[in-house]
């Protein structure tokens, strides 16, 4: 089945084409990073906006890169949610509209799940099962992944997300936006050693993660120091989350036996913590998984291919314009495959 993958859940207009057989043929990404700098964060209206501008041009640029036409499509898949709502629609809109005219079916696709399963398009995928870390800027989850469609939660985040934390400590030391990988790069320049920074629910027992109270520590040091030192403030907020992130991602895949770890999300493109983690993960036997670099942050390729295996797995598929989109939803509720 040839599946076309349509995602604008928030500021990233990205749009594949998967073959179940081939696999990923085309994608491409247009990014309102820019857009939205001038206001410091993501305007939710200008977003939408912008979607319905992107996604037709870059539908048709996917197909002609990858030689095929719109009459070779054999499903449709966008992100359902979460994500904003505004966002949402554009993109379920278009792709429910353009399934039906060509009478073909479509599905809506949980956009955690794109990401966590995104590791699979690589060249050398993860077997079934394993433990999933999610970590982006809305979500910070560990998941036990048994097969698509079956999910467990074994721990997630009880205030901001890492994603969030990042960006926001970014804010406090004046750097742009989205502030994650400007934070990483000053990191790199910074001492972590010159201030220690809490490491919240590191030997809290369980799963769950907590990074409010790492950035009020981060505002309350910048206080204190100024911006002389952003650059080790930087390094010892990093080391710091990197420390959780890793250490309760070992333990989920103790606790369940695991010796595979898919690391899923805008903050897996972080070098500190793809070193960090690979390395201690090496020494307990465990192999980590990471998306391709491109495909780190929201894309068309992770819900096309998503979409594939759901619409693959269907007994039968009509096309059908009814349709509605989910800002917020249960990552564990979705049906098994």
């Amino acid at each position: 089945m040839l599946v076309l993958g349509v995602e604008s859940s928030c500021d990233e207009t990205g749009v594949a084409l998967y073959d179940s057989v081939r696999g990923l043929l085309s994608h491409a990404l247009y990014s309102q990073i820019v857009m939205h700098n001038d206001y410091g964060g993501v305007v939710p209206e200008l977003a939408s906006r912008d979607h319905i501008r992107r996604l037709l041009p870059l539908t048709r640029q996917v197909l002609a890169e990858s030689g095929h036409t719109l009459a070779d499509l054999g499903g449709i898949a966008y992100t359902q949610g979460p994500g904003l709502a505004g966002a949402l629609l554009v993109g379920a809109g278009m792709a429910r509209a353009l399934a039906f005219a060509l009478n073909i079916p479509a599905v809506g696709v949980h956009h955690l799940e794109g990401h966590m399963l995104s590791p699979l398009i690589s060249d050398t995928p993860p077997e079934f099962p394993f433990v999933a870390l999610l970590v982006s800027g809305g979500h910070t989850q560990l998941m036990l992944v048994s097969g698509i469609g079956r999910y467990t939660l074994l721990g997630e985040t009880l205030d901001d997300a890492a994603g969030e934390a990042f960006d926001k400590t970014a804010q406090l030391l004046g750097l742009g936006y989205p502030g994650g990988p400007a934070l990483s790069q000053l990191a790199a320049t910074g001492d972590a050693s010159r201030f220690i920074l809490p490491r919240p629910m590191l030997n809290s027992g369980d799963f769950d993660f907590s990074f409010s109270g790492l950035k009020t520590a981060v505002l309350t040091l910048v206080r204190k120091q100024g911006l002389e030192r952003a650059a080790d403030i930087a390094a010892a907020f990093q080391a710091a989350a990197v420390a959780v992130l890793v250490s309760k991602s070992l333990a989920a895949c103790a606790h369940s036996d695991a010796t595979r770890l898919v690391v899923a999300g805008g903050v897996g493109a972080n070098a500190h913590l793809r070193e960090r983690l690979t390395r201690e993960a090496a020494a307990r036997g465990i192999s980590v998984f990471y998306p391709r670099l491109e495909f780190c942050t929201d894309n068309g390729a992770m819900i096309a291919y998503a979409g594939a295996q759901r619409l693959l797995a269907q007994a039968h598929s009509t096309a059908d314009l009814a349709f509605s989109v989910k800002p917020r939803w249960d990552l564990a509720a979705l049906d098994a495959v």
